[in-house]
């Protein structure tokens, strides 16, 4: 069995643990393109540097990506994924936070997991051939998210007659093929995908449905610095969108997400202890 060097049992256990905040997934995108730091962290060593950044911020998990899956992305190989991932994963080996990595490739996945890796956060839900087989052979845990199509052209035209609806029964869906293929479902997070094939209303209706689709799985939310917090603030660029991921966070935590998604470590988690302490709940 691949294995995970336990890691996948521990951010497990986290999950399930009674929290009064939830856990803070740093981001770090070792790529060219990604939507708001795309090339800033490219080489592995910058990346490194930012993963140990975010630690010493508090993060709780780091999530590594080699693909950028931002809208009209184009796919990599899976060699050109592991050429960019690898690298950072072995030097994070032991860096005191669980690793996650944000891939669709199920050898990607294999080789994150062989490399430690805690998690494997997939934007194709598990559908990709192989991909059930080589998470349930590990102990990590996995985020199944809902995509509408795919990154190339999931913006050009979104549409849904019950975005909420769809998107519960898409996840219940992945969720029971996970269980089917023997992945215990108290492994499993469930992520609306904000951004990923939405319209900005569908965005709205599913932010307010966070606790009803909390009740399938622990929730990672991610609205760090996407084009939603952009259109309701009137920020074009995403360098100007930190106030309002903040807002958004602080709106996900209330509504009971486990996970929040975010570029920013140490504004999140500072906006959160004032928030808790205010409302007279300490951490």
């Amino acid at each position: 069995m691949e294995s995970s060097a336990g890691g996948g049992n521990r951010l497990t256990a986290a999950l399930l643990a009674p929290r009064r905040l939830p856990l803070l997934m740093g981001i770090v995108n070792v790529t060219p393109d990604s939507f708001h730091d795309g090339g800033r962290f490219a080489c592995a060593e910058a990346a490194i540097a930012q993963a140990r950044r975010l630690i010493d911020e508090g993060a709780d998990i780091i999530d590594v990506g080699g693909e950028s899956t931002r809208p009209g992305a184009e796919p990599l190989t899976a060699a050109e994924e592991l050429a960019r991932v690898l690298p950072v994963l072995e030097a994070l080996r032991g860096c005191g936070a669980p690793l996650s990595v944000d891939t669709r490739q199920p050898a990607m996945m294999r080789a994150a997991l062989a490399a430690g890796a805690a998690m494997i956060n997939d934007v194709n839900a598990l559908r990709a051939p192989g991909a059930l087989e080589a998470i349930a052979g590990s102990d990590a845990s996995v985020c199944l998210m809902h995509m509408g199509g795919e990154p190339r052209t999931m913006q050009q035209a979104p549409r849904y007659a019950d975005v909420v609806g769809e998107v519960t029964a898409f996840l219940e869906t992945r969720i029971a093929a996970c269980v089917a293929a023997g992945i215990d479902r108290r492994r499993i997070v469930v992520d609306p995908g904000f951004g990923f094939g939405k319209r900005f209303e569908d965005n709205l209706a599913l932010a307010r449905a966070l606790p009803a689709l909390a009740r399938l799985a622990p929730v990672l939310a991610g609205f760090s610095r996407k084009s939603m917090i952009g259109a309701m603030t009137g920020r074009a660029a995403t360098g100007d969108r930190l106030a309002g991921s903040l807002a958004a966070a602080l709106w996900a935590a209330r509504q009971g997400a486990a996970i929040l998604r975010v570029h920013d470590v140490a504004a999140t988690r500072d906006a959160l202890a004032v928030w808790r302490q205010l409302e007279g709940e300490d951490r």
